[in-house]
């Protein structure tokens, strides 16, 4: 079992920044990709970013790039997203999830293991 919690999340305005951070405890051992997905009011989850310890390797939904860095620390079992000239659209409860996938996979049926989520509300 691996346990995931996400912190950084709250109120910003638009152009702004924000850097959230998640915390992987248990067997951590197993992970290989973590990755940030978000999720809307009435929208499905959708993938933002993802991290590949294997092939070391990153990997960003068309919507953020340029906009957001993921970063991780293995030593740490952390993983971060800092986010900079935030808009509107990014508003969303953000969750960190992990699995054993080689490749930085985006769906969310490879991840195994998911945080219970952190607010990030852009305001206008």
């Amino acid at each position: 079992q691996v346990q995931l919690v996400e912190s950084g999340g709250g109120l910003v305005q638009a152009g702004g920044s924000l850097r959230l951070s998640c915390t992987a405890s248990g067997r951590t051992g197993s992970i290989n990709v973590m990755a940030w997905f978000r999720q809307a009011p009435g929208k499905e989850r959708e993938f933002v970013a993802v991290h590949s310890r294997l092939v070391s390797s990153t990997r960003y939904a068309d919507s953020v790039k340029g906009r957001f860095t993921i970063s991780r620390d293995n030593a740490k079992n952390t993983l971060s997203l800092q986010m900079t000239s935030l808009k509107p659209e990014d508003t969303a409860v953000y969750y960190c999830a992990t699995g054993q996938k080689a490749a930085t996979t985006s769906r969310p049926t490879d991840f195994n293991y998911w945080g219970q989520g952190t607010q990030v509300t852009v305001s206008s």
